[in-house]
C-alpha cells in the first residue's frame, strides 16, 4: 500500500494498513499496528475510567513488551505523563518515584512482583489503581484495565509526555517535566520527524529498528516510540546477547539501531567465524551515545560495519550534536555538529565563550524548547545561564564547531552506558552506623567503562575489615538496586574536606 506523510503516526498507521507489523516482541511474535492501537486505547479507556485526568501520572515496572508500549500510547494520547521506572531499583526507590511524581496509576510486571508490592505499598498507591502483567499480590489483572468500557478512542484526546527520572547533586532523582502541548495525538509532532532526519531515518522505507536496551532508557524509549510513529517495525530484545543481536538484524534486515560502547566491545570480542556468520548489509544507522566511547573500539566498529556508525551527544532536558561515521574519520574523537536549531556553546566560569580549541562547561540550547526539574526550582536555576543549560560536562570546540567532551559531569559515574550518581550511593550508606564518612567515585574498567569505588572513613572505634566491607555491601544491597553497588571499598583514617566541608574526590582519585 502507497504511504505519504499523512500516514504517520500509530492510529492513523492502524487504520490504513491494519496488518503492517509494528512490534516483534522479546519472544518473536509479532503486533501489528491494529493490535497495539487496539490495546493502547483500551488502557487508555481504563485509565479514564479511574478518573485520571490531563496531567495526571502514571508509572510503569514492566521489560521491554507489547504492554508497556501499549500503556506509553494510551498516556500519549489522553494527557498523561508516564513514567517508565528501571525495573534494578528496589522498592523503596521505587516508591519515591511513585510519590514524587503524584502516579494515579501503577503498572507493572509479575516479573517484578516483590518490588511492586513493596513499592506499591510505601507509596499508598490505592488497590483501584494498581494493575500487573501476571499474578502480583494485591494487583489487579492488566486485562481488567478498560475492560467492559467499550471499544475505540477515547474522548477529549490530548497529548502526554513521558516524565524521565534524571539525579542530580542532591543525589534523588528528578523528574523531567515538559508542559503539555495540547496538541492533538494523531498528529506525529514535526520534532520526531525532523529528529531521525538527524539521521537519516525517513518515515517508512522498509526501515526496522532493533531495541537492544532496556525501554526505561530516554533514548531508547524515544527511538522505539518515534520508529514506530514513522512506520518502522520495532523489534525488541529484552536480554542483550552479541550473537543474539547479529541473528536479529540477518533475520529482520535491520537497517537501524540505538546503542552504547559496552555493546561495541561485546560485538568485537565475537570470534572472527561468528563475525563473518551474519549478513549484515541492511544496516544503514546504527547510533550511540550515553557513553564515551573509546577510539579505538569505534575504529574497529566503522571497519567491520562501515560508515554506519554515528554518535551523538544529547541530553534529556533537550540539544544535542552528531556525527556519522565519515566525519569521525577526519575528526576522531569529536561527538559532532549541533542539530539543526540547537546551540551548543562553551563557557567560562563568568558565563562568556571561550576561543576555540580552549576549554569550558558545555551549554546546550533546543530550539525554544523548555523544561524544569519536577519539584526542584534551585536545580533548574543552577543549570542555566540565560536561556542556555548545561549538565555539568567539560569541553572544547575546534575552528570548525565541532565539539569534543573532556569529562564527563564531575561526579557522574557511567557504567555499561547507564549513569549512576554517587551522592545518591553515598546518601544511602552514610546512614551505616559503623561509616563516618564515604565518598563515591567511579574508576576506569575495561569493559563497563567505570565501575563504582567507594572510600569509607569508619566511624570512632571500627577498624577497617574484609567483614566491615561484607556489612556495609549487605546492607547496600536493601537500600540500592545492584547496578549502584560499590565493588570495592577502600578505608581511610579521614577524608579530605575544606573548612566548609566540601570533599576533595579529585585528591581520593
Amino acid at each position: 500500500m502507497s504511504t505519504s506523510i499523512a500516514t504517520l503516526g500509530l492510529w492513523k498507521i492502524a487504520d490504513e494498513q491494519p496488518d503492517r507489523v509494528a512490534v516483534v516482541d522479546p519472544a518473536g511474535r509479532e503486533i501489528t499496528y491494529a493490535g497495539l492501537a487496539a490495546k493502547a486505547n483500551a488502557y487508555a479507556l481504563g485509565l479514564r475510567s479511574l478518573g485520571l485526568e490531563t496531567g495526571d501520572a502514571i508509572v510503569v515496572l514492566q521489560p521491554n513488551g507489547e504492554e508497556l508500549l501499549a500503556a506509553y500510547f494510551a498516556a500519549i494520547q489522553t494527557g498523561l505523563y508516564i513514567v517508565v521506572v528501571n525495573w534494578h531499583l528496589v522498592g523503596p526507590e521505587v516508591a519515591y518515584i511513585l510519590s514524587d511524581s503524584g502516579a494515579k496509576a501503577f503498572l507493572a510486571h509479575e516479573q517484578f512482583a516483590a518490588v511492586a508490592k513493596t513499592a506499591a505499598d510505601e507509596a499508598g498507591i490505592p488497590s483501584q489503581g494498581r494493575f500487573a502483567v501476571g499474578d502480583v499480590e494485591g494487583f489487579r489483572r492488566i486485562e481488567e484495565l478498560g475492560a467492559g468500557e467499550g471499544e475505540g478512542r477515547p474522548d477529549d484526546r490530548t497529548s502526554g509526555s513521558p516524565m524521565l527520572y534524571t539525579s542530580g547533586t542532591t543525589g534523588r532523582p528528578k523528574g523531567v517535566r515538559r508542559p503539555l502541548t495540547g496538541a492533538d495525538p494523531d498528529q506525529v509532532p514535526a520534532a520526531s520527524t525532523w529528529f531521525f532526519g538527524i539521521f537519516e531515518l525517513a518515515p517508512f522505507d522498509d526501515h526496522v529498528h532493533l531495541c537492544g536496551s532496556p525501554l526505561y532508557h530516554t533514548a531508547v524509549l524515544n527511538f522505539v516510540a518515534i520508529s514506530i510513529q514513522l512506520g518502522h517495525t520495532a523489534v525488541l530484545m529484552d536480554r542483550w546477547e552479541p550473537e543474539e543481536m547479529l541473528r536479529l538484524i540477518e533475520r529482520h534486515k535491520v537497517t537501524h539501531s540505538h546503542m552504547v560502547p559496552t555493546q561495541f566491545r561485546r560485538l568485537l570480542a565475537l570470534p572472527d567465524d561468528v563475525r563473518a556468520k551474519y549478513d549484515l548489509s541492511s544496516l544503514r544507522n546504527m547510533i550511540h551515545g550515553a557513553a564515551p566511547c573509546p577510539m579505538e573500539v569505534k575504529r574497529q566498529m566503522l571497519e567491520w560495519w562501515g560508515p554506519v556508525v554515528t554518535e551523538y551527544y544529547a541530553a534529556t532536558e533537550g540539544g544535542g550534536t552528531t556525527i556519522f561515521g565519515t566525519d569521525w574519520l577526519r575528526k576522531p574523537g569529536s561527538v559532532g555538529l549541533p542539530w539543526p536549531n540547537s546551540v551548543v556553546r562553551v563557557l567560562d566560569d563568568a558565563g562568556e565563550d571561550v576561543p576555540a580549541g580552549e576549554i569550558g562547561t558545555v551549554y546546550l540550547k533546543m530550539g525554544s524548547a523548555t523544561f524544569e526539574y519536577h519539584k526542584d526550582k534551585e536545580k533548574t536555576e543552577k543549570a542555566r545561564v540565560g536561556d542556555l543549560f548545561t549538565l555539568g560536562d567539560v569541553g572544547h570546540l575546534d575552528e570548525d564547531g565541532y565539539l569534543y567532551l573532556h569529562d564527563r559531569k564531575a561526579d557522574l559515574i557511567i557504567s555499561g552506558g547507564v549513569n549512576i550518581y554517587p551522592a545518591e550511593i553515598e546518601g544511602e550508606l552514610i546512614m551505616h552506623p559503623k561509616i563516618a564518612d564515604i565518598a563515591v567515585f567511579g574508576v576506569p574498567h575495561e569493559d563497563w567503562g567505570e565501575e563504582i569505588k567507594a572510600v569509607v572513613q569508619p566511624a570512632e572505634g571500627v577498624e577497617p575489615s574484609d567483614a566491615l566491607t561484607a556489612e556495609i555491601l549487605d546492607y547496600a544491597r536493601t537500600r540500592l538496586a545492584k547496578f549502584k553497588l560499590p565493588k570495592t571499598i577502600t578505608y581511610l583514617t579521614e577524608l579530605p574536606r575544606d573548612p566548609n566541608g566540601k570533599l576533595y574526590k579529585r585528591k581520593l582519585k
